[in-house]
């Protein structure tokens, strides 16, 4: 799986920190070590098909020695290499090695899942970010017009030109911008934490670079995408194996229900003095076991029953994760295509917006109307402002959903 696909918003900085994040988040860190364990775990389970090799040795003294009581008390002395082998007659141990195999593949898309949604969160919250410093200097630049503004109404108001009520509204307007300033000072720098934790380090200020109202909006998704493409999600392969690793669990289950067959064998050194022990004439030995449930009271037939209904639940879980993974990217795919539509439409308010406040501020100085209409034009311009700056945020936002790999 392509993992790059944030390079299309062309943005060095942004680059440098979706490769930080790959490298640093702790949750990416806890993946890969749960990929090593479950590395582990299949090498453990692996060596339980082949036979098993111990070191046994032993030291005994007394007049009794294989069930028989002897006239006299001797020592006995031994020293042999055992091999013990559980031979997989049923498939137990093949089975087991199956489900963990394939969970240790369920574990390797899990933290390709992780990766996709760590940068999916990087971006979406580089661009919030991106979103809410426009915003304050949205903010700042009409708090410095309308302190402005307001100075000229003070000085109309000083010489009796105006009355009192344009001074009031005048002052409103300004403190209605003069609040909006440290809203966005605090959303900036609680974005700037949120995205330092992504990064895997302590709550700081980031760099950031290409303002958000100077970025061109990637080119159209192409209508017509094959389904095929949903099976490089991270999510379906994961439950895929998942549901491969449970479905072989039942193989073990039903295993279980049949006897085990071992064997054992033994070869080494026996002596009845310690001294020469390893002189001794060799001893061997040599056997076969067989261990098989009678009567349990049906708990290897609910042992099986219990898998079942476990594979059941995820060949389930795999279905509804298809399913969600076509709702989707059905979703995103209307979300990029609205929410372009909806960028220019504000676009154009925008533009009207600010031709008109520029209009209603000659008709006020030129005495053909009241501050009120002045009032309006610029509460309309500066919501204008701020949502165009949001609309911009979650029309690139649109674009960096995971459900469109």
């Amino acid at each position: 799986v392509n993992l790059k696909w944030w390079e299309i918003f062309n943005d060095p900085i942004l680059d440098t920190l979706v490769i930080v994040a790959l490298n640093e988040n702790k949750n990416v860190l806890i993946a890969i070590s749960r990929i090593e364990e479950a590395r582990a775990n299949l090498g453990f389970t692996e060596a339980d098909i082949f036979p098993r090799i111990d070191l046994q040795g032993g030291a005994t003294r007394g007049n009794f020695t294989g069930g028989l009581k002897l006239d006299s008390e001797i020592n006995n002395f031994f020293i042999a290499p055992v091999v013990n082998w559980e031979i997989d007659f049923w498939g137990k141990f093949r089975r087991a090695n199956e489900s963990a195999k394939a969970q240790y593949l369920a574990s390797e898309f899990s933290l390709r899942k992780i990766q996709i949604s760590l940068i999916t969160e990087v971006v979406s919250t580089y661009f919030l970010l991106l979103d809410f410093k426009e915003r304050l200097t949205i903010s700042e630049n009409t708090l410095q017009s309308r302190i402005e503004s307001l100075r000229i109404i003070q000085e109309r108001f000083d010489k009796g030109i105006i009355p009192e009520i344009d001074l009031n509204q005048a002052q409103i307007q300004k403190e209605i911008a003069a609040a909006t300033v440290p809203l966005y000072k605090r959303l900036v720098a609680q974005t700037e934490h949120s995205l330092s934790i992504l990064l895997g380090r302590m709550p700081s200020s980031i760099k950031t670079g290409i303002e958000i109202d100077e970025r061109d909006v990637p080119p159209e998704i192409p209508i017509g995408l094959t389904s095929q493409l949903l099976e490089r999600r991270p999510d379906i392969s994961e439950s895929l194996f998942l549901l491969q690793s449970q479905n072989a669990r039942v193989g073990v289950a039903v295993a279980q229900m049949f006897p085990s067959i071992s064997l054992t064998g033994l070869f080494g050194l026996a002596s009845y003095d310690l001294s020469t022990l390893t002189e001794g004439n060799p001893a061997w030995s040599i056997s076969g076991s067989l261990l098989g449930p009678i009567f349990n009271f049906g708990k290897n037939t609910s042992r099986v029953e219990v898998e079942e209904a476990r594979t059941e639940q995820a060949l389930y879980q795999y279905e509804n994760t298809v399913l969600n993974a076509f709702r989707e990217v059905e979703d995103a795919l209307v979300e990029v295509q609205t929410f372009k539509e909806q960028l220019q439409s504000i676009e154009r308010q925008y533009l009207a917006a600010k031709n008109a406040e520029m209009l209603s501020r000659m008709r006020y100085d030129g005495g053909v109307t009241s501050y009120l209409e002045v009032l309006e034009s610029e509460r309309t311009l500066f919501n204008a402002e701020l949502q165009l700056s949001e609309v911009r945020q979650q029309t690139f936002n649109s674009y960096i959903k995971p459900n469109l790999l």
